[in-house]
């Protein structure tokens, strides 16, 4: 039999060395995928042998193998999405979470898992500006982050009516209205959809130029139909501008209403964490609910993602369960109580590990940093001949055009245009950008949320641009 500390060692050692090969590359690879689908299918798709293989040569030939395939998101020139990379210690921090390999769902389970969430927790609230008492998760990511948060919306809001919807389920049960700007993200509709709340129990208010979900149109839907249960969702960070809605006008109207706050923050709830940024957040905390990712702008590996809940006691009741053969503690904070999973990995060490590397300042930092690249590759790529800046970073996020040249150009022309300018930009490999619709035009996307971004990732970019529009780099000052 081998020996399974040798094991350990040489597969550990081989992804190790591979490891650090691919971390410190990223500045001289494609940030795109190189390998077609077919190539990957046919490297991989090996059939499954009778017997096994040495975990050392395992791992060589699963690096071999996806070579080409990978995107380098790690790295600071991938901008299609709001994508954060991995810090050193989060991601050492996260090696150990796997070695470790804790179920943490009890502090039975792992005692320093169950006392690192806890800490982890508090620390975020502070720097949110959440209430301490509010209760909190740690999740996926956003998605599941929204679900935790609007399944204690569904308890409170539904008990206050006598609906016990954990027992009696919600056949019969008064149906909840949402209210929401309409350039919500596609994550809170799933969430509604997973909770069974309802698609068609959604009310898509209007939102003024910014993005931002009007206080006149909330305050008219509302008066509307006054005694309705109702959430209202909101937006820190809206994922075309990264606009913010209006907190401070927002909440006291929903309060008036005896409706249920939550936000969304996936992206921009980390703007508290700047002294610069933090009035786009201004009223914030006297929301009910609150969501955000750990795997953008905190730059820990995926996946992580933050659930706040003011209503402790709505979150606990959402979600807990007792079984004979659990050993739950009498004193401290088991994590199974506040969370929809079970076996859960224990994703507060990295979130531990980053913070502390971070501290307060230098959070703040890599908030503006990011910001600060974005607006400068947004507002220098659109003075090039040939593109158009739809918007200015607020924050992070900002939208570029690309006009199609002909003068008998149409929108579409310059939609498909657009298009194909991204196309050729991802295959420079010089960076990774997406496309996106907003107010029915197409657009390219600039989201900024890794920590190694430089000024050099961003003058590299401009030119690889450029060179994409036939124009020089020195059109954008």
């Amino acid at each position: 039999m081998t020996n399974p500390n040798s094991a350990f060692r040489e597969s550990l050692d081989a992804a190790f060395q591979h490891s650090i090969a691919h971390l410190e590359h990223l500045d001289s690879r494609p940030v795109g995928a190189t390998a077609s689908l077919q190539t990957l299918r046919d490297r991989l798709g090996k059939s499954l042998a009778d017997d096994g293989a040495a975990p050392d040569r395992v791992i060589t030939e699963l690096v071999d193998d996806v070579a080409g395939g990978i995107i380098g998101s790690a790295g600071g020139r991938y901008f299609a999405g709001v994508v954060g990379g991995s810090l050193p210690a989060a991601l050492a921090a996260d090696w150990l979470t796997s070695a470790w390999d804790q179920n943490a769902v009890l502090y039975a389970t792992s005692p320093a898992a169950a006392i690192v969430e806890e800490i982890a927790g508090t620390w975020l609230k502070e720097l949110f500006g959440i209430p301490d008492a509010a209760g909190f998760a740690l999740v996926t990511g956003c998605q599941m982050a929204h679900t935790t948060c609007l399944a204690a919306a569904r308890h409170a809001i539904l008990a206050k009516r006598g609906w016990d919807v954990e027992q009696r389920g919600l056949y019969g049960a008064p149906p909840i209205r949402i209210l929401s700007g309409q350039d919500r993200h596609g994550s809170t509709a799933r969430a509604i959809r997973l909770l069974g709340l309802g698609l068609e129990q959604i009310v898509d208010l209007p939102t003024d130029h910014e993005s931002r979900l009007r206080a006149d149109a909330l305050e008219k839907a509302l008066a509307d139909d006054p005694d309705a249960p109702t959430i209202v969702l909101t937006q820190a960070g809206e994922i075309n501008t990264g606009a913010y809605d209006p907190f401070e006008r927002l909440i006291p109207i929903a309060r008036k209403y005896a409706a249920w706050v939550h936000v969304d923050g996936a992206i921009g709830l980390w703007a508290a964490a700047s002294p610069r940024y933090k009035h786009l957040v201004r009223g914030v905390g006297q929301a009910d609910s609150w969501a955000t990712d750990g795997h953008k702008w905190l730059n820990v590996p995926y996946d992580c993602g933050y659930a706040f809940v003011s209503d402790a006691e709505a979150q606990r009741a959402s979600m807990v369960h007792r079984a004979s053969y659990l050993r739950h503690a009498a004193n401290a904070r088991d994590q199974m109580d506040w969370t929809p999973e079970w076996s859960r990995r224990a994703r507060a060490f990295p979130t531990y590990a980053a913070l502390r590397q971070l501290g307060r300042n230098g959070l703040s930092g890599l908030v503006d940093r990011c910001s600060k690249y974005a607006h400068s590759l947004v507002t220098r790529i659109g003075r090039l001949p040939g593109a158009e800046m739809l918007w200015e970073p607020t924050i992070n996020q900002g939208l570029v055009r690309f006009l199609d040249p002909r003068a008998e150009a149409t929108d579409l022309d310059h939609d498909r245009h657009t298009d194909e300018v991204i196309e050729a930009i991802c295959a420079t490999g010089e960076a990774v950008f997406g496309g996106t619709t907003w107010r029915g035009n197409r657009a390219m996307r600039v989201s900024v949320c890794n920590w190694r971004t430089s000024d050099e990732d961003v003058e590299r970019v401009v030119k690889a641009v450029a060179g994409v529009l036939g124009v020089s780099a020195a059109k954008a000052p």
